[in-house]
């Protein structure tokens, strides 16, 4: 009686395996695939996403987008995320996306990420002082300092679309 099958063969070998089959055979180089410039595949990478952002869905984000954005946008389609709204003290409000369950330390990071972004579409100054930004201000809802980074947004309160106030602290 001869070998049950799969026996005789490479340990982990899959029937039809193309490495199976040309175990014993020439190697054959694939062919040389076409090579492009890394500002050839960012202009390839720009293009796709523009071509994204005209879908309805997306249309609200800018001409620049990134990756991370169209992510963030998908998942507050599906309601994954939720945007809160940041208001400074000049009346300026930025829309921020965080996931549905985040915390206090990811909207912070979030707001950092949406002002580096401006600043590089828009220019003006290239670094800010976070860490001087929140020693000078914090955030705050529905008057209630969000002192705890590790806190989640939930436990303060705070739903989709709600209103974040970036206060200057008092000296004491």
């Amino acid at each position: 009686m001869g070998e049950p099958a799969g026996m005789g063969e490479r340990p982990g070998a899959v029937m039809g395996d193309p490495a199976e089959e040309t175990a014993g055979a020439e190697t054959v180089e694939p062919e040389p695939a076409e090579e492009l410039a890394h500002a050839e595949v960012l202009e390839l990478f720009q293009a796709a996403l523009a071509r994204l952002v005209q879908d309805p869905l997306l249309c609200d984000l800018p001409p620049q987008v990134t990756a991370e954005e169209i992510g963030s946008q998908v998942a507050l389609e599906y309601g994954q995320a939720m945007t809160v709204r940041v208001c400074k003290a000049d009346g300026e409000t930025v829309p921020v996306v965080v996931v549905q369950n985040a915390s206090v330390l990811e909207l912070k990071k979030a707001l950092r990420r949406h002002f580096q972004l401006r600043q590089a579409r828009q220019g003006g100054v290239q670094h800010l002082s976070w860490k001087y930004i929140w020693r000078t201000y914090h955030l705050t809802y529905a008057g209630e300092k969000l002192a705890d980074d590790r806190k989640k947004l939930r436990e303060y309160g705070i739903r989709n679309r709600d209103e974040v106030s970036f206060i200057k602290k008092l000296r004491k």
